[in-house]
């Protein structure tokens, strides 16, 4: 209590005297908090506890859901439109969840193990050029289909059997068809060195191994081709023009041109530019194949859920069946006879004397009751059948042709989609595997409805001769056709063809004459492969999904391969692999816009801020974090050195906890003070404004052992300065930092528990809150 009313009064003051960075609230919460992210459009934190759970509050701090995914989060991003929240797991997930009530929208498994770090970029719009708009792509599905089937839902189905959420189709629908308008890319990095790319966050498009990747290190006289061996992933950021993308990365960088010079392996975290102009130079090819694909992977589980709950019900149903007439040849042998339940009924319809097995069991073991129950199971099931096949399972198929015959459209388009891989051979077999498989759905219905029909028929027959055993009035019985009932008992009663159109294994037998005309018809344009009838559905569905993995991942495979290094700079070393291995230091990266991008788009470009906090004792500095621009810049200029960066060394008595990059070249520390018997512990959030700071030129011709950074001598951080802005804060600070650019805000965490939520730009609040009483 003594503590609240301290900070009461220092916020009252500070409100007085004009001390920046105005309290907004310091609320207490229940756990410990691990990871924090700013929403970017809206005024809400997303937060991960210690024991993974996730919590989703608002700026008044009302808490809007608490989700457990289950599984241990090691990384959060949001989307760039606010709407999704992406998670990245221990065990290589990437989860993405609604905004509006913590649903899995999407479980992707990206990687193999923990994703450490996540970047989710838009495609900035002032990157966009005349050409774009010329070569922009309409979705014409819908002009031609009514709106995609959702995933059937049939009691006895968990939603973690697809992946997806049932009671979400709608949020999953609108996630999708929302993300297609604007390109964007969600960046994931693992603690192995593997990055991912998806698409939308859907669509996979490029994954690199750092550890793969030759980086030329450039000498004094020439250059060296190294690799990292062991790296870990940190640290990602894609720019908004998707042009480049630095990632910070701890391992050992070992020339690959003479290994037996290993004493000098430069051992700590490094920082990488990677080369991903294909993004944005291909961005309008990418779009509509992604768009296109996104769609397709949402409706084969429709398929394939489909397939499973038509399994299910229809199985469920003849276990009964089975279960019920079984008794029949027991009752047989038991009575000393040497005849099959088929003989004992075929005995029975043609008007034969009934055995007293076939006897006992349509009077005892089966009775009118348990054949209607029977035959009620079985007509439920067929109705299940009918619904699924009709609203979800034949329309996703004719969708997915739809889409696989656009795809197959572009990638005859060779000169543009030739180089991201869109092939048109593997197109071409796509096409005509979901052509067989439409028509191993309309087999299916065909076959169903037939099946159905024969089963009908015979239970009416078979309640009729019960009745009659039983000397009961037969009038309110419909009349059975007896050829039906023939052919039921010569290939229903022991088989079940719906059941092995189902399953993945059966083979059919097509007769001479049907398996001539189906070869005839290739010269008409009929299917290549003319032994697709032999195939179940189930077994067609399972080489279309083959078929379409082959042809979606050469573009996954085309990209990857045109993500090159472009350079790698050394920025700290560590002893030894095990402190490799424990560090895990605060680091941010950013984009700013150059000022002629103000004035003039078509000049639009970048520049790269990355700062970092240095371990004590190596580069035998201590309390120290660095800060270096223009890594990915290849210009050079007497007046505008390619690469500079400078050290700050923090007053002795604080320790930096955690650090953000913020709007207009700034930075946010978090400095903790250091516990003293002597003094109450204080912490101080500070904004500095990176400018203000003198950079010193690096040079990029080092020997790749050698740190850039021992070129630099570290600046002295002086706190009552005009550099930035200092708040104090009347308590002991822990990781994570939250800084909301978009939003203004910034939330620290104490170790007692508490957040503190503060007011960044105090005009730009006011003028929101004008903004909000107007409207």
């Amino acid at each position: 209590m003594a503590e609240d009313q301290m900070e009461e009064v220092a916020s009252s003051s500070a409100a007085a005297s004009g001390t920046p960075f105005q309290l907004q609230f310091d609320k207490p919460i229940p756990f410990q908090i691990k990871l924090a992210e700013w929403n970017p459009e809206k005024d809400l934190l997303a937060m991960v506890t210690d024991d993974s759970k996730v919590l989703l509050h608002r700026f008044n701090w009302q808490r809007l859901w608490t989700i457990s995914p289950g599984k241990c989060i090691t990384s959060i991003c949001w989307s760039p439109d606010g709407k999704v929240v992406a998670l990245g797991t221990e065990d290589g997930l990437v989860l993405l969840h609604d905004v509006e009530n913590g649903k899995m929208l999407r479980s992707n498994k990206s990687h193999d193990v923990a994703v450490v770090c996540l970047n989710w970029v838009e495609d900035e719009p002032l990157s966009r050029t005349d050409k774009d708009d010329l070569l922009s792509y309409e979705d014409r599905t819908t002009r031609f289909f009514p709106p995609a089937p959702v995933m059937p839902r049939v009691g006895g189905l968990n939603s973690g059997d697809t992946g997806l959420a049932d009671e979400n189709e709608e949020a999953i629908q609108a996630f999708s068809s929302a993300f297609c308008q604007r390109f964007n890319i969600l960046s994931s990095g693992d603690k192995i060195g593997c990055i991912c790319f998806s698409i939308f966050g859907i669509f996979p498009v490029g994954k690199i191994n750092i550890n793969k990747v030759p980086i030329l290190v450039q000498s004094s006289q020439y250059k060296t081709s190294y690799r990292l061996q062991d790296a870990s992933i940190s640290k990602v950021s894609l720019s908004t023009n998707l042009h480049q993308l630095v990632l910070l990365c701890c391992g050992k960088l070992i020339n690959t041109e003479n290994l037996s010079i290993s004493k000098d392996i430069s051992v700590g975290l490094h920082c990488v530019h990677l080369d991903t102009s294909i993004f944005s130079n291909r961005k309008n090819e990418l779009h509509q194949v992604s768009q296109q694909a996104s769609s397709i992977q949402d409706l084969v589980e429709v398929v394939r859920t489909s397939i499973s709950m038509m399994s299910k019900q229809w199985s469920n149903a003849m276990n009964l069946f089975h279960e019920k007439f079984s008794a029949l040849p027991s009752l047989i042998t038991a009575h000393g006879m040497e005849s099959s339940s088929e003989d004992e009924f075929l005995s029975l319809l043609f008007g034969t004397r009934t055995s007293p097995a076939l006897h006992q069991f349509l009077v005892s073991s089966l009775g009118e009751a348990g054949l209607k129950r029977i035959a009620k199971a079985i007509d439920s099931a067929g109705r299940e059948l009918r619904i699924v096949v009709s609203e979800h399972l034949q329309p996703a198929v004719e969708i997915i042709s739809f889409r696989l015959a656009e795809l197959r459209g572009l990638a005859r388009w060779r000169s543009r989609f030739q180089n991201i891989g869109l092939d048109e051979k593997l197109m071409d077999g796509v096409t005509e595997r979901v052509g067989m498989l439409i028509v191993q759905v309309e087999r299916f219905s065909r076959v169903a409805a037939t099946v159905l029909y024969l089963f009908q028929n015979f239970f009416s027959w078979v309640l009729k001769c019960v009745k009659i055993l039983l000397s009961e009035p037969t009038d309110q019985v419909p009349p059975a056709n007896s050829e039906l009932v023939v052919i039921f008992l010569k290939f229903l009663l022991d088989k079940d063809p719906i059941k092995q159109l189902l399953e993945t294994d059966q083979i059919f037998e097509w007769d001479i004459d049907t398996a001539r005309q189906v070869e005839q018809l290739v010269v008409f344009g009929g299917f290549t492969d003319t032994q697709f009838l032999e195939r179940s559905l189930a077994k067609q569905f399972s080489e279309l999904e083959e078929s379409m993995k082959e042809a979606f991942l050469m573009p996954f495979t085309t990209i990857s391969s045109q993500i090159q290094c472009q350079g790698s700079l050394p920025l700290y070393p560590v002893t030894s692999s095990e402190a490799l291995s424990s560090t895990c230091t605060a680091s941010s990266i950013s984009f700013y816009k150059d000022e002629d991008a103000q004035h003039s788009p078509c000049s639009y470009s970048l520049t790269d801020y990355i700062c970092f906090k240095i371990p004590d004792g190596s580069l035998n500095l201590r309390n120290c974090i660095g800060v270096i621009k223009d890594f990915c810049n290849s210009r050079s200029t007497i007046s505008t050195p390619s690469l500079s960066g400078f050290l700050l060394r923090i007053p002795d008595e604080y320790e930096c906890v955690d650090l953000s990059l913020y709007k207009d070249n700034q930075v946010v520390l978090l400095l903790s003070g250091k516990f003293s018997s002597e003094s109450p512990a204080r912490s101080l959030m500070v904004m500095l404004q990176i400018e203000n700071f003198s950079f010193s030129q690096l040079s990029r011709t080092l020997p790749a052992n050698c740190n850039s950074l021992q070129e630099l001598v570290a600046l002295e951080l002086q706190l009552d300065t005009d550099h930035g802005k200092v708040r104090s804060i009347p308590h002991l600070l822990s990781t994570p930092l939250a800084v909301s650019a978009s939003r203004g805000v910034a939330c620290v965490f104490s170790s007692r528990r508490h957040a503190l939520v503060y007011i960044l730009d105090e005009d730009e609040d006011e003028g929101e809150d004008e903004d909000s009483e107007m409207e």
